[in-house]
């Protein structure tokens, strides 16, 4: 077995774990991550999710590294793309013009600009890359991680990493099991958390939905039906058990709307699909609009589906067997392979007909022979048991208006002293596997605590993605793309100050002078940690 010692390890290669690993290089620290598929990127390339951003997100409300690598994204279509004047022009420029998001974008295109930005201290050796590779034990003693045991797979070859800090930027906080962290999964208790939208009773098994999402285009005169999913029959006859009900089977274009939970119906139109009407599933989440492009570049625009007909609830990826993860796996690839054979062959189209042949799936978009992402979309991890745990009556609107009497024009979420960054989103839970429909509530401009990161008793060991310290509720909002980069970003900046000042995080979070020179330091490094006055969302 190889053994190979740095100054930081960090397990998973996905958007935090890269983000993680720029701020320790930059740093000077010698850093190995690891990354289970061959894809680093996680939500932002392998699970193909075009970003989901705060309408500030160009300005502020996000570390100036993830505003360097959305300029990059720009700056890659404008050298390889052939776009018209009129677009290159734009410096908002949105490849896919997607409604969900000021930046839809290929995902090799993604892939493309991380691996620039990580160029320099990977070719130094600064920074090693072990894809395909994923962790498979960990070697604690005491309050510490030693060791972490990863393994190739495809030679099998194992190498022991050991480092002085070990971060898991896992998507699932694979991890914390591991190396016998305390940590939580899906809904806990109003009396643990006193959180208005809790359960009576707490509800571990009781996680978001997770969804393989696929990207496809349109060409229409052109038979592209894919064969017939083994498991169509099941996803085509079933209705989602969920509280609220689902208003119809689930390969249906009304579903249930995430706020107000009444019957919703959107529309779908891969030619005429009106843009401006914001219902629309084909220009939702576009992640290339032909019209940015010169006459005869694309034969179609390109559509990346993530929607309610592929969330997955029929079980969970955490703390199962390897028989169980595999037969999720398996499911969930299914639904979504029958939601797009339902769309090529039996759903109602606008002009009376039914099916659209000419869709056609892009396996090469997301690098994969059955042309569904390369990874799941995980919307919950584990999440560790930490010094400070975010709540519902910390960021959500209401809760915060109850809790301070004032109105909602003036109400701002929980400040924090320790505060190392900052999102904004809705929380937004999708439907999850205990049965429950969607829980939309609306919350503030946030920031993130540093005692969110500091496990209650590990010494070495930092959350790096989304398996931080916050709530099934709090995770809504902490989930996102910006957020998922600040948490990784901040948890390699920490462990980079750490090992400079031979300080521990604990004492970083309880010291106040260590704590504001780390604030600063992280400052002058672009990483904002307070919020301007802004009505809530």
């Amino acid at each position: 077995m190889l053994k190979k010692e740095i100054d930081i390890v960090i397990i998973g290669g996905g958007t935090g774990g890269c983000a993680a690993a720029l701020a320790a290089a930059r740093s000077g620290k010698r850093v190995v991550m690891t990354e289970e598929t061959d894809w680093i990127g996680g939500q932002l390339t392998q699970q193909a999710v075009p970003p989901d951003e705060h309408e500030w997100i160009e300005s502020f409300g996000g570390t100036h590294a993830y505003r360097t690598y959305r300029t990059k994204v720009r700056e890659y279509y404008r050298s390889n793309f052939p776009l018209t004047d009129a677009a290159r022009s734009k410096w908002d420029l949105n490849p896919g013009n997607g409604t969900v998001s000021r930046l839809c974008h290929d995902f090799r295109a993604g892939l493309a600009v991380l691996n620039e930005m990580l160029a320099p201290y990977t070719t130094s050796g600064q920074i090693e890359i072990l894809l395909n590779t994923k962790a498979v034990s960990a070697d604690a003693e005491g309050d510490r991680i030693r060791s972490v045991d990863v393994e190739s797979t495809g030679t099998g070859k194992r190498r022991t990493l050991s480092a002085p800090y070990i971060l898991d930027a896992t998507e699932l906080g694979d991890l914390l099991p591991m190396s016998g962290t305390e940590y939580v999964t899906g809904f806990e208790s109003q009396s643990d958390t006193g959180e208005p939208h809790a359960p009576s009773e707490a509800q571990p098994d009781n996680m978001q939905a997770i969804s393989f999402t696929f990207a496809i285009d349109y060409l229409p005169g052109e038979d592209h039906t894919i064969e017939r999913p083994d498991m169509y029959d099941f996803w085509n006859a079933h209705t989602p058990d969920r509280t609220p009900a689902w208003p119809n089977k689930l390969l249906h274009w009304t579903h249930t709307q995430p706020r107000s939970l009444e019957p919703f119906h959107r529309l779908f139109d891969p030619v005429n699909e009106d843009v401006e009407t914001n219902r629309g599933y084909w220009t939702f989440r576009r992640i290339l609009h032909k019209e940015n492009f010169v006459d005869g570049a694309f034969r179609s625009d390109i559509c990346l589906v993530n929607w309610p007909q592929i969330d997955y609830c029929l079980g969970n990826l955490n703390d199962v067997s390897d028989e169980e993860y595999a037969k999720h796996i398996y499911q969930a690839k299914q639904q979504s392979l029958s939601l797009f054979y339902w769309m090529q062959t039996e759903a109602p189209r606008p002009d009376g007909g039914v099916g659209w042949k000419g869709l056609r799936l892009r396996p090469d978009l997301v690098g994969t022979d059955d042309g569904l992402a390369k990874y799941p979309y995980i919307r919950e991890s584990r999440r560790i048991k930490a010094e400070f745990t975010v709540l519902e009556q910390h960021i959500g609107t209401d809760a915060r208006m109850e809790i301070t009497g004032q109105p909602r024009e003036e109400i701002r979420a929980e400040s924090f002293h320790d505060s190392i960054g900052l999102g904004s989103y809705r929380i937004d839970l999708h439907p999850s596997t205990g049965g429950d429909n969607y829980i939309d509530i609306s919350s503030l401009p946030f920031e993130i605590p540093l005692g969110s990161l500091v496990p209650v008793r590990m010494e070495n060991l930092l959350p790096a993605c989304k398996n931080l310290g916050v709530t099934h509720i709090t995770n809504g909002c902490y989930r996102l793309h910006p957020v998922e980069w600040n948490i990784g970003e901040s948890a390699g900046c920490l462990a980079a100050f750490c090992l400079d000042r031979k300080k521990a995080p604990r004492q970083v979070l309880k010291d106040q002078g260590l704590l504001e020179d780390f604030q600063a330091w992280i400052g002058a490094q672009g990483i904002e940690i307070r919020w301007p006055t802004i009505t809530p969302r």
